[in-house]
C-alpha cells in the first residue's frame, strides 16, 4: 500500500480525503466542514459569476484558514447552433405543453470555463489548491495559477489523459473512473467505450504517472478508501456520500432519490450536453438517457431548467439531474466533517 504522506504534504492536509467540488450542491459550509475536519474542502466555481465566486470565498476564508481547493471547468463555450437548438426544444415541447410552460420561452444557460477574471480571483483569494475538470485551461492562464503557489489538479479518466496531464505539469491527477457521478472528466476522447470503473483504472494511471494519484469515483465509505489505496492512490475524493450531509444545497427531491434503494444510475448527456452519471429518472428513460438531439455542453440544459423548476415544485424529479455515483446507496446521512472523519479511518 502507497503511503499518503507525498500528497498530504503537498496539499498541506492531515487526512487524505479530498470532497469533490459538486456545482449545485457544495456549499460553503461544505467546503468549511471538510477543511476543518482535516480533509480538503472543495469549491466548484462553474455556477458562479465573478462576484458570487468571491463572495463565497470571503464566507470560506472567514470559516476556516486550513488548505482548500477551488474547482474550475477548462471546456471551450460551443458557437451558437441554432438549428439544433430548435430541434432539442422540439423534442422537448411535449412536456411543455403538459407542464402549460410556453416552450419558445427565452432561456439562458450558464457554466463559466476558467478565464482571465477567474485567474484574477486566484490570484486575490490565493488558494492552497486549484484544481481543473475537462483537461486544462490554456497554458498562459496554469501559469498564472502557479505562480500564487496553488497546487494544481486535473481529472482523467484514461491512462492517455493523465500522460497529457503530467506533461503539462499539474502536480497530482484524479484518477475518475466510470462510476463516479456527475459530469465526465474525460477531454481527449468522446467515446465512452475507452472509460473504465475507478478500480481499474487506478493502478494503470498509477503504473504510468510519476505524480501522486488520487482515487475518484465509486467510493462512498472508508472500505473503497482503503482499496483505492491497496491499488496505489494517496488520497481518494469522494463526491456522492458527501451529497447526504446536511451541509449539501440540494433539492428535496434530490434527496429522496438519493435515499431510494430501488434507483438505478446512468450516463446521460440530456442535462447539459455532455456525459455525466445519475440517478435515472423520467427523462432519461423517456430520451435517452443518451440522444444525438442535446445541444454541445454546456447549453443543453437551458431548455431542460423551467421543466425542472415546474417538477420540482410539485414535488417531482422527472426533470432533474440528480448526480450520483454507482455506489450512492452506501452513503449514510451524517455531517461533513462526521464523513470526512470517517472515510479516513479516524473516526
Amino acid at each position: 500500500m502507497v503511503s499518503s504522506h507525498r500528497l498530504l504534504d503537498l496539499l498541506g492536509v492531515e487526512l487524505p480525503i479530498i470532497q469533490a467540488p459538486m456545482a449545485g450542491a457544495t456549499s460553503p459550509q461544505m467546503v468549511i466542514a471538510v477543511s476543518n475536519a482535516g480533509g480538503l474542502g472543495s469549491l466548484p466555481s462553474s455556477l458562479y459569476s465573478e462576484a458570487e465566486l468571491r463572495a463565497a470565498l470571503d464566507t470560506v476564508r472567514a470559516g476556516t484558514s486550513r488548505p482548500i481547493n477551488v474547482n474550475f471547468l477548462s471546456h471551450e463555450t460551443p458557437p451558437e447552433d441554432a438549428a439544433r437548438q430548435a430541434a432539442w426544444r422540439q423534442a422537448l415541447a411535449p412536456y411543455y405543453a403538459e407542464a402549460g410552460l410556453d416552450p419558445d420561452q427565452p432561456i439562458a444557460a450558464g457554466r463559466a470555463p476558467f478565464d482571465e477574471a477567474f485567474a484574477g480571483v486566484v490570484e486575490d483569494y490565493r488558494p492552497e489548491v486549484v484544481s481543473f475538470h475537462f483537461g486544462l485551461p490554456a497554458p498562459a492562464l496554469v501559469e498564472r495559477v502557479k505562480r500564487t503557489g496553488a497546487k494544481v489538479l486535473s481529472s482523467a479518466t484514461t491512462v492517455a489523459e493523465a500522460r497529457w496531464l503530467e506533461a503539462r505539469g499539474v502536480d497530482a491527477v484524479i484518477a475518475m473512473g466510470l462510476d463516479a457521478g456527475g459530469h465526465r472528466g474525460n477531454f481527449l476522447t468522446d467515446d465512452l467505450s475507452a472509460q473504465v470503473g475507478t478500480f481499474s483504472l487506478v493502478p494503470r494511471i498509477v503504473d504510468a504517472v510519476s505524480v501522486p494519484v488520487i482515487a475518484a469515483g465509486g467510493i462512498a465509505d472508508r472500505r473503497g478508501v482503503e482499496a483505492a489505496f491497496a491499488l496505489g492512490a494517496q488520497a481518494a475524493q469522494v463526491g456522492t456520500a458527501y451529497l447526504r450531509t446536511p451541509e449539501a444545497d440540494i433539492s428535496a427531491v434530490y434527496r429522496q432519490a438519493l435515499a431510494s434503494a430501488e434507483e438505478a444510475t446512468a450516463v446521460t448527456n440530456l442535462f447539459t450536453g455532455r456525459p455525466a452519471r445519475g440517478i435515472v429518472n423520467r427523462l432519461m428513460a423517456e430520451l435517452g438517457p443518451l440522444s444525438d438531439l442535446a445541444p454541445a455542453y454546456p447549453t443543453a440544459g437551458a431548455a431542460v431548467a423551467p421543466l425542472r423548476k415546474a417538477a420540482e415544485a410539485a414535488g417531482r424529479g422527472d426533470f432533474s439531474p440528480l448526480w450520483a455515483g454507482q455506489a450512492f446507496r452506501l452513503a449514510q446521512p451524517m455531517s461533513a466533517a462526521e464523513l470526512t472523519r470517517r472515510l479516513a479511518g479516524v473516526d
